[in-house]
């Protein structure tokens, strides 16, 4: 009888705990603002993207085209050129070398016109997980926040971001605890389009497997209480 006295005590004791870390967590300030500068990452052209060709030496030459799915842009007289991971800069320079077979000294511009679309997913430990429309240039913290916040099973310390550069797939990891929030630690990365956000679910989770499993269950006395640490006391 004194073992399952012992085991109740340590259970309440765990569930108070589970109270305060909750309640610490709510305390989080809202997502910074993403501050741009001039080693901000440049836009790089996607399937999907309409751009405006503008050919000052040719005007007849110009025109206003999309980014195929295969990545590249159909244009007169030079036909098909990839456009897909460029930025405006680079790809003008990519015309103007195409158009210099064609053309005595082509002068040409590159402008974006319309932007294709921008999806992002958040995964994990979220309210709703799913594929969300990004509205804007917006960062990991702001994903989660449009996919309904973190859950309190969430490891807010350790998200993965997992994108796509050059072919590859990259992964990297954000502090977004609460203390890193105050703090200022720069996890303001911007994200780019149909990059994954996976939050983790943190170990302290467990607590609820093991007190349904070796505490509960396992008192020679009554004993109907356990914290349900996605938010619910249950008596």
């Amino acid at each position: 009888m004194r073992n399952a006295v012992t085991i109740w005590a340590l259970a309440v004791a765990m569930g108070f705990a589970g109270c305060a870390s909750l309640a610490r967590s709510e305390e989080a300030p809202a997502p910074a603002a993403i501050t741009y500068s001039d080693d901000t990452p440049q836009y790089r052209f996607f399937p999907g993207d309409e751009i405006e060709v503008t050919v000052f030496s040719a005007p007849e030459l110009s025109r206003t085209v999309t980014v195929a799915p295969d990545g590249r842009i159909a244009l007169p007289m030079v036909g098909a050129v990839r456009a897909a991971d460029l930025t405006a800069g680079e790809l003008q320079d990519a015309l103007v070398s195409a158009y210099a077979v064609h053309l005595r000294t082509p002068e040409l511009s590159v402008t974006p016109k319309t932007y294709g679309s921008r999806q992002v997913f958040v995964g994990g430990e979220v309210a709703r997980p799913g594929i969300y429309e990004m509205p804007a240039q917006i960062d990991a913290l702001q994903a989660v926040a449009m996919a309904g916040g973190f859950l309190p099973t969430a490891r807010r310390g350790d998200v993965l971001i997992l994108s796509r550069a050059s072919g590859r797939t990259q992964v990297s990891e954000a502090d977004l605890s609460p203390r890193a929030m105050r703090a200022g630690l720069p996890n303001a990365q911007p994200l780019q389009r149909y990059d994954v956000v996976y939050v983790p679910r943190s170990r302290i989770s467990q607590v609820n497997l093991f007190m349904q499993q070796y505490v509960r269950d396992a008192l020679p006395v009554q004993f109907s209480f356990y914290y349900d640490l996605r938010g619910n006391r249950n008596y």
